[in-house]
């Protein structure tokens, strides 16, 4: 009888996916889940009709493509300056049309443009702004399907620039695996970052040593999972159809994971919590394999040093398990004079979980960088 025939190869298929919920949710090992009393079908209506809740994702620019070094096609979406908008531009200087900063948004791991809704509706219009989707996420291409590096992703991360905001100021904001993007970004071409780079954001990320994380959980436990985890996920990515039944039979757990490893807060709009779990479950098993490896190697606190001396923000949830505050701390210590803001009961979805304080932080910050690197 064959793997995913009769009961064993259900359960077996719900264990995996459960394990893949896990690791798209940014956790690295088995968490404890309250016992739900709704019935299923009662959830997966409500699921449903959460998913036609709120208009969360729906926000669209002009659309464009990049081609990264490899051939790889990377999506992304311009915002543009609304000429007719009379009102203050965020950086002071009268007016929206009056800026010059391209604002690029880089998102994390298993998420896409998208989770950047609430800032992009409050800067709509106000700035210049660019929004894509990094390699195997949202509406970019895969590749050619070798694991994938952070110094990778900076590459492509060039290539949206050299797309899309070819000339001009930038300001560069990067939330968790996007935030290690920027990093890499700069250690390869420091010099965009001394001729172009305004400011700079990390929001809920880290420069190295992910190994130390814990998740929240036992760290003994924690370290031998990830002894086996890299061959598992090998394994697990050439059985991707297997695993994306297991994932959908266990989407309560799923849910529930998504909830702990996204948020902190009690009181999180529950078409929040759904947007969240939509956009982790869309990115296939095979590209959750391919990326795993990267987070274990990257290290760039150095590179840091190519922000020294611009505007910076660093911001980070108090309570986020994935990429802890401390080491958003340790990126603000790098950057003296930058600003440091951990959001209180937030976690690593900070800026859907408390969109405000993420999005006055990086208005603050574009009014600090809003004449551009060249004006002082």
């Amino acid at each position: 009888m064959g793997e995913t025939s009769g009961g064993g190869g259900w359960r077996r298929a719900g264990i995996v996916g459960a394990a893949i919920g896990v690791l798209a949710a940014g956790a690295a090992a088995g968490v404890a889940v309250e016992r739900l009393t709704v019935g299923r079908s009662v959830r997966q209506k409500a699921r449903l009709a959460l998913d036609a809740t709120g208009p969360y994702g729906t926000l669209r620019g002009t659309p464009g493509r990049a081609l990264a070094d490899d051939g790889t096609v990377l999506a992304y979406e311009v915002d543009e300056v609304d000429e007719t908008d009379e009102t203050d531009d965020v950086d002071g200087a009268g007016g929206a049309a009056s800026s010059p900063v391209t604002v690029v948004f880089s998102h994390g791991f298993c998420l896409s443009q998208d989770s950047w809704h609430y800032q992009r509706a409050a800067l709509r219009g106000r700035v210049r702004a660019v929004y894509w989707d990094q390699r195997g996420h949202g509406r970019s291409a895969r590749g050619a399907g070798e694991p994938v590096t952070i110094e990778r992703l900076g590459r492509d991360l060039k290539a949206v620039v050299d797309a899309a905001a070819p000339e001009g100021p930038l300001v560069l904001v990067g939330h968790s695996m996007g935030g290690m993007t920027v990093m890499a970004l700069a250690d390869r071409h420091p010099e965009l970052i001394r001729d172009r780079v305004a400011g700079v954001a990390f929001v809920g990320t880290s420069p190295g040593r992910l190994e130390e994380v814990s998740y929240g959980l036992p760290l003994a436990g924690v370290n031998a999972v990830r002894r086996v985890l890299p061959g598992v996920l090998r394994a697990l990515g050439s059985q991707a159809e297997l695993v994306e039944k297991g994932r959908r039979a266990t989407a309560d757990l799923f849910a529930g994971l998504v909830k702990k490893y996204s948020f902190a807060s009690q009181d999180v709009d529950p078409a929040v919590v759904r947007f969240a779990e939509r956009m982790i479950e869309s990115v296939p098993v095979d590209v959750v394999a391919q990326f795993y490896p990267a987070f274990g190697a990257h290290d760039k606190l150095a590179a840091l040093a190519a922000f020294r001396g611009l505007p910076a923000l660093a911001l980070a949830g108090e309570q986020d398990l994935v990429t802890p505050a401390s080491h958003t701390e340790a990126i603000a210590a790098e950057l003296p004079g930058g600003e440091l803001v951990v959001v209180p009961d937030a976690g690593h979805l900070v800026m859907l979980e408390r969109p405000d304080a993420v999005t006055d932080a990086l208005t603050a910050l574009l009014a600090r960088a809003g004449e551009g690197p060249d004006n002082g």
